[in-house]
């Protein structure tokens, strides 16, 4: 890992409200993600992993607290700032693929990078994520010809083409067997080393934190250990 914090989040709170109601998702969060590292999130649910991650991703905005992402204060953007941020610097893989199904894996992929105005640009790197996720034979298949295994790999060369400098990985293997969560938690592992991607990927299984160079335990929207 090289020196620095790709990821700063500190004294964060999220309050969401249910009529009249206020619930805590996060009490004073702080965190702090080096550049290169592979962070694993874990704690039961409703401890406030989702709530963490769609905060550094841009997609919510806390109650309060401060969130820097790659030099970016996200609370001071504007909204299509952090939409920017999202298209050029932070990838998802969720637990649902998220696939469209009327398009072929390859036409999954290419609405990533149409979608950064990566259209036209040929990218050597594009075919060493199809080589390293083993999906290149299958390109031309739509999703529901694809096993699970199959569709989280299309879910992750989406979310990895435009080399983002983060990747976020939600319950990436929540919807598949032994096997293939192994494949996948083994191919998230190689583009951290090989790419040097920043990595956070959340779970519920504890089992699963030793893909990580750390792992950070969460309950109750606090973060409770670092190891």
């Amino acid at each position: 890992m090289s020196d620095g914090s790709i990821i700063e989040v500190e004294n964060l709170h999220k309050i969401y409200q249910m009529g009249r109601v206020g619930v805590p998702a996060l009490r004073g969060v702080d965190l702090l993600v080096a550049r290169g590292e592979f962070l694993t999130i874990v704690g039961p649910s409703g401890s406030g992993k989702s709530t963490l991650f769609h905060i550094i991703g841009g997609l919510t905005l806390p109650t309060s607290g401060q969130v820097r992402v790659a030099g970016q204060d996200l609370t001071a953007m504007t909204d299509s700032g952090r939409t920017l941020l999202r298209k050029h610097t932070v990838g998802f893989v969720f637990q649902r693929f998220n696939l469209l199904p009327n398009l072929t894996a390859r036409d999954n992929i290419a609405v990533a990078r149409h979608i950064a105005g990566m259209d036209n640009k040929p990218d050597p790197y594009f075919e060493e994520v199809l080589r390293l996720l083993g999906i290149a034979h299958r390109l031309d298949h739509k999703p529901n010809a694809l096993s699970g295994g199959e569709q989280q790999r299309v879910a992750i060369a989406r979310a990895v083409v435009n080399r983002p400098a983060i990747l976020l990985a939600d319950e990436p293997t929540g919807n598949l067997d032994t096997v293939n969560s192994a494949a996948v938690l083994d191919l998230l592992k190689n583009l951290n080393e090989e790419y040097g991607q920043t990595t956070l990927m959340i779970t519920h299984n504890p089992d699963l934190a030793v893909y990580g160079h750390h792992t950070v335990h969460m309950c109750d929207g606090r973060i409770v250990e670092r190891t």
